[in-house]
């Protein structure tokens, strides 16, 4: 702010993630301390208290933090690992994809049959689980047919199934993540995505037939308003109205 003569009346919120430094760097208390990330070897006690005092000048700003919407809908999202049935099902999608990412023979054979491969999914990349899971679905003829060539087990009838019914849970927030991980996105696209996953979650769970689901879809649905609480709930003390970062200050 200092460096690019920024006032502080015209920051009405700071947006980061939901990692513990950033939760902590942002709260209205005294300047850390310290800073472990940044600390030189051999650097004095005195050096490292100037560098931070210098860094973290600002805490007594009092500045609001705004989660990172996407950031937080993925911790939404990743509920689905802590279902045990759920997480069954997409450990065995998991090693079939493992077993023909280290295949060339059938990495080829795929690729000659359907044009693309499999996909590994990854903790850290956004919506990783579902391009799994589409990608599977997308390719589940071939991938029967050279498992049962290669002499390897694949998905069950009704494991491919509910793998499909997991794909439609996923599908909104997947495209939702899409639409607001951009950073031309305006705020005044959350409340209504917002609305719309909890409109689509309480849709799967009346009308799937996987009794599991349901309730990892309700799980979520209640995950959700506790973590958008702020936005969602009238009571919460947080709560502003659904475009208060377009308009003025004094609308917070």
């Amino acid at each position: 702010m200092q460096e690019w003569a920024i006032p502080k009346e015209k920051i009405l919120t700071v947006i980061t993630d939901n990692g513990s430094n950033m939760v902590a760097a942002f709260k209205n208390t005294t300047a850390e301390e310290t800073s472990s990330e940044d600390d030189s070897p051999g650097s004095s006690m005195e050096s490292d208290s100037e560098i931070d005092d210098q860094r973290y000048h600002h805490v007594d700003m009092e500045m609001a933090r705004t989660p990172c919407v996407v950031h937080t809908i993925q911790l939404v999202v990743h509920m689905t690992q802590k279902e045990t049935t759920v997480k069954r099902v997409l450990d065995k999608a998991r090693s079939v994809v493992r077993l023909f990412r280290k295949s060339s023979v059938a990495t080829q054979r795929l690729l000659d049959q359907c044009g693309v491969i499999v996909v590994n999914d990854c903790p850290t990349r956004w919506s990783s689980t579902f391009n799994m899971v589409t990608r599977l679905l997308t390719v589940k003829d071939a991938v029967c047919q050279i498992s049962n060539d290669m002499g390897w087990d694949s998905l069950l009838t009704s494991e491919w199934q509910k793998l499909s019914s997991l794909h439609d849970l996923l599908l909104p927030f997947a495209e939702h993540t899409k639409t607001l991980q951009s950073d031309t996105t305006s705020m005044s696209l959350v409340v209504p995505a917002l609305f719309d996953l909890l409109s689509h979650l309480a849709d799967f769970a009346e009308n799937t037939r996987y009794r599991d689901l349901a309730t990892l879809a309700e799980k979520m649905r209640s995950n959700l308003n506790l973590r958008f609480a702020c936005l969602l709930d009238s009571n919460d003390v947080l709560t502003t109205c659904s475009s208060c970062l377009l308009c003025q200050p004094d609308c917070l």
